[in-house]
C-alpha cells in the first residue's frame, strides 16, 4: 500500500542532458533499417555524410533544419536523432503540443484563470513572470500535517526558491505560465499560458516535499478566491489546475484511501484539475512504476509521462528513456498522456543548485539577467506543460468540469510511436498513456 509521506517525496527531474547553440546546421545521426537505407535516406535529403556506423545501420551527417525534416520522412529510416538541436526546445515543445497554434491562431494564454504550483519554490522577480505571481506561500507544516494555518504568505516579491533544491519550482513555473521573453541572442523562451495568474506554495528542502498535502488542502479552501475575498478574479483569477511535480521514487501501489487521493478527489469535484509527473524511473513494462497518485481514475487527476520532440518541434518524437511505465498488463497503472519533458529551457537562476545541473545557460534581456536560463529533463517539465495547456482549456470554456478537460485531452491525442490498445473509452499505451498532447484539437474537442 501506498503511503504518503516526506521522507519518500522526490522533485522529478531527471539529469539534464546538453542542448548546443542553435545553429544554420545541425549534426544528426540517421538511424535507418540497415546501412543502406541510412545512406539512401542522407544522400536523397542532401545531407552531408560525415561517418558511418555499418553495424547498427546508423549515418552520422550534417544539415539545415529542412534537409533534416527531409531525411526523417524518407523510406527506411526509424529515427533522426540530434545531436545539436536546431532550435532550443523551450521553444519547440510548444509547437510539438500545438500549444503555440493554439495562443496564435485561437488567442488562448490561460487568461482568467490562476495555476496552483507545489513545489519548491519560485523567484517571483524573474524575466518569465512579469507580476503574474499573484499568491506567493511557503509551506511551514510537519510531514503529514493538513492544517491550513501552516501555509503563509510572503510578499509577492520574495524568492522562495532557494532552499538546496533551488530553481526546480521557477524552472516549473516558468513552462507552465512563463511568458515570452527574447534572450541575449538566443531564441524566445515562453510558457504554455502566458495570460494565466500563478500561485505557488514552497514545499521543498533538502530532496524532501514537505507540507504537501497541506499545500493541497490550502487549494482546496482557497481556489475560488486565491488572493481573499476582497480580491477581484481579473486580479486573482480562481485557481483551476494544480502541478504536482513529485512523488515517490520507484512509484508504489496506489492507495484510494490516502490523504493525497482524498484531497485531490475533492478538489475535482470542486472543479479544479490536478496534475501529476509520472516519475523518472523508466521501466519496461514488467513493474509499476508510476507515481501512484496520478494514477487515480477519478477523471480531472491527470499523469503525464514525458515526449522527446528532438529538437525540432517534432509531433513524431519518441517517449524519454527515464519516463516512468506502468505495469503491462494493468492499465489502471499507466500514463494519461504525453507532452514534453525532455531538455526543456525555462526559467532559472543559475546560483541554485537544480537550475546548475543544466548545461545550457541562456542570458535574460536585461544587463542583470545573467543566467536566467537552462535546460533540465524530466517529467517535472512534462508536467507544467499540462497545467499551462487546462488552462488554455479553461478559458476556452470557462464551464468545462475536470473530466470534460481530461475527456478532450485523452480522445485527441496524437498517436506516436506504438503500442496503443484499447484502455475504456480510449487507446493507450503502457509507457505513453494516449499520446502526445494536441492542444488545438482538444479545443475543437470541448
Amino acid at each position: 500500500m501506498y503511503k504518503r509521506a516526506a521522507s519518500l517525496a522526490v522533485l522529478l527531474v531527471a539529469v539534464a542532458s546538453p542542448v548546443a547553440t542553435a545553429a544554420p546546421t545541425s549534426t544528426v545521426y540517421v538511424h535507418g533499417t540497415d546501412i543502406a537505407a541510412a545512406e539512401q535516406a542522407v544522400e536523397a535529403a542532401g545531407l552531408q555524410k560525415l561517418t558511418s556506423f555499418r553495424k547498427i545501420g546508423v549515418v552520422a551527417a550534417r544539415g539545415d533544419a529542412a534537409r533534416i525534416s527531409s531525411a526523417r520522412a524518407k523510406s527506411g529510416v526509424t529515427r533522426v536523432e540530434v545531436q545539436r538541436p536546431i532550435k532550443f526546445l523551450g521553444s519547440t515543445s510548444h509547437i510539438a503540443t500545438r500549444g503555440l497554434d493554439a495562443r496564435t491562431s485561437l488567442g488562448l494564454t490561460g487568461e482568467g484563470v490562476s495555476v496552483a504550483v507545489i513545489d519548491s519554490g519560485v523567484d517571483p522577480t524573474h524575466p518569465s513572470f512579469g507580476g503574474r505571481i499573484v499568491r506567493n506561500l511557503k509551506s511551514l507544516c510537519l510531514d503529514g500535517t493538513t492544517q491550513t494555518n501552516c501555509i503563509v504568505p510572503v510578499p509577492n516579491f520574495l524568492d522562495t526558491d532557494t532552499t538546496s533544491l533551488g530553481g526546480h519550482g521557477t524552472h516549473v513555473t516558468g513552462i507552465a505560465i512563463g511568458g515570452d521573453v527574447q534572450t541575449t541572442g538566443g531564441p524566445v523562451i515562453r510558457g504554455a499560458a502566458p495570460g494565466a495568474k500563478g500561485v505557488v506554495i514552497s514545499t521543498g528542502a533538502a530532496i524532501l516535499i514537505l507540507g504537501a498535502d497541506a499545500a493541497l488542502n490550502w487549494v482546496l479552501e482557497n481556489h475560488r478566491a486565491p488572493c481573499g475575498a476582497g480580491v477581484p478574479a481579473a486580479t486573482c483569477p480562481p485557481i483551476k489546475v494544480i502541478n504536482n511535480s513529485y512523488g515517490p521514487s520507484g512509484g508504489g501501489a496506489f492507495d484510494p484511501e490516502s490523504v493525497t487521493v482524498k484531497l485531490q478527489r475533492q478538489l475535482v469535484a470542486e472543479g479544479v484539475v490536478v496534475v501529476w509527473a509520472n516519475g523518472n524511473d523508466g521501466g519496461d513494462g514488467s513493474a509499476n512504476l508510476s507515481n501512484p497518485p496520478g494514477v487515480d481514475p477519478t477523471p480531472g487527476v491527470i499523469s503525464v509521462a514525458s515526449y522527446d520532440d528532438q529538437g525540432t518541434g517534432t509531433r513524431d518524437g519518441a517517449l524519454s528513456d527515464f519516463s516512468s511505465r506502468g505495469l503491462a498488463a494493468d492499465s489502471a497503472t499507466w500514463p494519461d498522456i504525453s507532452a514534453p519533458g525532455e531538455n526543456i529551457t525555462s526559467s532559472c537562476r543559475l546560483y541554485l543548485p537544480i537550475c546548475a545541473t543544466g548545461l545550457d545557460p541562456q542570458n535574460g534581456p536585461g544587463l542583470l539577467d545573467l543566467g536566467t536560463f537552462n535546460t533540465i529533463s524530466g517529467t517535472s517539465m512534462a508536467a507544467p506543460h499540462i497545467a499551462g495547456i487546462v488552462a488554455q482549456l479553461f478559458q476556452a470554456k470557462p464551464s468545462a468540469t475536470p473530466a470534460d478537460i481530461e475527456r478532450a485531452l485523452k480522445s485527441t491525442a496524437h498517436k506516436y510511436g506504438t503500442g496503443y490498445q484499447p484502455a475504456g473509452p480510449y487507446t493507450s499505451s503502457f509507457d505513453k498513456g494516449t499520446g502526445l498532447v494536441d492542444v488545438v484539437a482538444a479545443v475543437n474537442a470541448l
